[in-house]
């Protein structure tokens, strides 16, 4: 067993009960998304528009990963962590 595949193994209850919480509160996770749209606005304004591409590309990753955790991407639940990954897509 390889190194990653033990962290990732040892890591999976806790994103599993990350996961959970997020869906639990999404209506607290909107709500910080919406502040963190104001918040690099802000610092887009502040900055006048000279680092706006890094800006909304680090908020778009924050707000990915957060959209993550709480599945709303797919409107499904996390597959085991023993699953084997899924097939590339046909191209």
């Amino acid at each position: 067993m390889s190194l990653l595949h033990n962290v990732k193994s040892k890591l999976a209850p806790a994103k599993e009960k990350v996961s959970h919480l997020a869906q639990k509160h999404e209506d607290k996770i909107d709500k910080f998304e919406r502040g963190l749209d104001k918040l690099a606005n802000a610092v887009d304004k502040k900055t006048k528009g000279k680092y706006s591409d890094r800006i909304h590309s680090g908020t778009g990753k924050a707000k990915d990963a957060m959209d993550r955790l709480a599945h709303k991407d797919s409107g499904i639940s996390a597959p085991p962590p023993d699953a084997p990954p899924p097939p590339p897509p046909a191209s």
